[in-house]
């Protein structure tokens, strides 16, 4: 069975109107959730507990689509 892993983050942008953070280091790492609607639940309510703040976002990433399960070796891994 495939994991479809989702990965909830989040931080105050330098501009509102761009995705770009102020200050990675201070980034809000939410968690890892093992499937889209409990890392959609954790994204919203950041998003709702932030909500004041213009220049905070959060995000959610999909891990899973770094890999590739059908390749031995996916580009990630290649790296290291």
């Amino acid at each position: 069975m495939t994991q479809r892993l989702h990965l909830v983050f989040g931080g105050e942008l330098t501009d509102p109107s761009r995705n770009v953070f102020k200050d990675v280091s201070a980034l809000h790492v939410v968690g890892i959730f093992p499937d889209y609607e409990s890392a959609y639940n954790a994204w919203k309510a950041e998003a709702h507990r932030t909500v004041d703040n213009a220049h905070t976002r959060y995000f959610i990433a999909h891990l899973h689509k770094l890999r590739d399960e059908a390749r031995e070796a996916s580009p990630t891994e290649e790296l290291g």
